[in-house]
């Protein structure tokens, strides 16, 4: 049997509509890190009135994307956190090459690097076909067809050349994310389990 991971600093990578925002929870909590998202970073920092929310709000509101050096001093104060001492999972960050940078660069300072990046490997055609029934199922109208293909085009050209420098590395888990919910955590278990990376704890999700 494998023995658990000393740390387990995860990237998980996708196209919307990848499932990688459910499959990062389960992930995060079976290795028992924090799944840190710059989603999640920007709310708790704008509602929680910080000099750092109040910049990315007034960026937000002016109908601006947040400048990659914002984003970037946001995660790292995030990951200085406690709770991501020994480990964490990033979802949505980096999403692009210029962020890679700045994360190995902050990793490196710390004398750390991310042990594994999980790439959900989910065909255009059944990205579209999955955000379109979501929409339908959340009565969204904002999300037509030429919206999620123009999402998917910016996945394509910004985030996905990410995965170039972390192959060149090793460390890419590719896997299969067409299938059921439990088929596809069922892969990235199995994928990482292969890599000496065997959660702390395997019953909150690594069923």
């Amino acid at each position: 049997m494998t023995a658990p991971a000393r740390s387990a600093r995860f990237l998980i990578v996708g196209p919307q509509g990848s499932g990688k925002g459910t499959q990062g929870v389960l992930v995060a909590e079976a290795f028992g890190v924090p799944q840190v998202s710059t989603g999640d970073i920007f709310r708790a920092n704008i509602s929680g009135g910080t000099e750092l929310g109040k910049r990315v709000q007034s960026i937000i509101e002016a109908g601006d994307l947040v400048p990659d050096e914002l984003t970037s001093e946001l995660v790292r104060d995030r990951l200085a956190q406690a709770d991501a001492a020994e480990g964490f999972l990033l979802d949505g960050y980096p999403r692009n090459r210029g962020q890679v940078g700045d994360l190995e660069d902050f990793l490196a300072g710390r004398g750390e690097s991310l042990d594994a990046v999980i790439e959900l490997d989910v065909p255009r055609e059944e990205s579209i076909a999955r955000i379109s029934q979501r929409a339908i199922e959340q009565g969204r109208t904002d999300d037509t067809e030429d919206v999620i293909a123009n999402r998917l085009a910016i996945y394509e050209r910004e985030t996905a050349p990410i995965l170039d420098v972390y192959r060149a590395q090793g460390i890419v888990v590719r896997i299969d994310g067409v299938g059921s919910l439990a088929e596809v955590t069922a892969r990235i278990f199995e994928a990482l389990a292969v890599r000496g990376l065997a959660p702390a704890h395997p019953g909150r999700g690594a069923a």
